[in-house]
């Protein structure tokens, strides 16, 4: 027969059942920092990593940690004793409406030597601005427009003027070139000089026919008749469109001056007319 104190130890182990797992090592952590968080902070949570303890950063999700924080970045560092550090980063991805008491969650990180639990922490996460103002003088809950400030006008205007005064000056000045040019050349060129002298001739007077012999004369550098006019047109071909009337020109002063009759050889040309047509080819001629 066995004795009662050992039946009742034998009794006692059948029923506390088989041992119970050890649990797992709680990890060396250092943590954030717990309070006076706001909107978009970031918050890295250092965890020690022994020797033989190999975690794969990339197993655990970066995802949406309840309402306010996001799990956003896993990484391996060193520090300056060859340690090994898993650094874990959260975001407060969203703002409370008053200060309030979030946490980062507990982990089970599993490692080739066994697996490691990260505590939680609580943080506490505030709000961006105050639900209430003071409503004291310029703290009121809205605030005015902030005046834009004036943009000085004064370098642009003189700029402009400026401008607008040397374009003014180019313009005077080409129009002051333009008027002398036309007057020198209206003093030089023969046929200019006719057209100036005929304007104050009698249109079919003598002299308004010598004016014009005069001009043909200087331009060709020999005197011009009904016999020559073929070496005038040759040397001087921009004429050549007006030969119908420079012949009859010539017909018609060789009877005015020689026979001593008008009109036998048909109408005479106009004076004027022929001396403008000539004076336009001349100024095209020589520009």
């Amino acid at each position: 027969m066995k004795p009662p104190g050992l039946a009742a130890l034998v009794l006692a182990l059948v029923c506390l059942g088989p041992p119970a797992a050890p649990a797992a090592p709680v990890a060396t952590v250092e943590q954030p920092r717990s309070f006076g968080h706001l909107l978009g902070d970031v918050l890295s949570q250092r965890v020690r990593l022994p020797d033989g303890h190999d975690v794969d950063a990339a197993a655990l999700p970066l995802d949406r940690v309840g309402l306010y924080l996001e799990r956003r970045a896993l990484r391996v560092e060193r520090d300056d004793a060859g340690g090994r550090w898993l650094v874990i980063e959260y975001q407060v991805v969203n703002s409370p409406r008053t200060l309030l008491a979030a946490s980062l969650p507990a982990l089970t990180l599993a490692t080739a030597a066994g697996p490691l639990q990260v505590p939680t922490w609580p943080v506490s996460i505030g709000p961006m601005t105050s639900r209430a103002t003071f409503d004291q003088g310029a703290l009121q809950a809205l605030q005015p427009d902030r005046a834009a400030v004036p943009v000085p006008d004064d370098g642009p205007r003189r700029r402009l003027t400026a401008s607008l005064a040397a374009l003014a000056a180019l313009l005077a000045a080409w129009g002051g070139w333009w008027a002398a040019r036309n007057l020198y050349e209206a003093r030089r060129l023969p046929f200019a000089r006719a057209w100036r002298e005929l304007r104050r001739t009698e249109a079919d007077s003598a002299e308004a026919w010598r004016v014009l012999h005069r001009a043909l004369n200087t331009s060709a550098g020999h005197v011009v008749h009904g016999g020559t006019l073929p070496r005038l047109l040759a040397e001087s071909p921009q004429l050549s469109p007006l030969a119908p009337q420079l012949e009859a020109f010539f017909r018609q002063s060789e009877l005015r001056f020689f026979a001593g009759t008008t009109g036998a050889a048909g109408p005479a040309p106009s004076l004027h007319a022929l001396a403008r047509a000539l004076r336009d080819v001349e100024r095209r001629h020589q520009r």
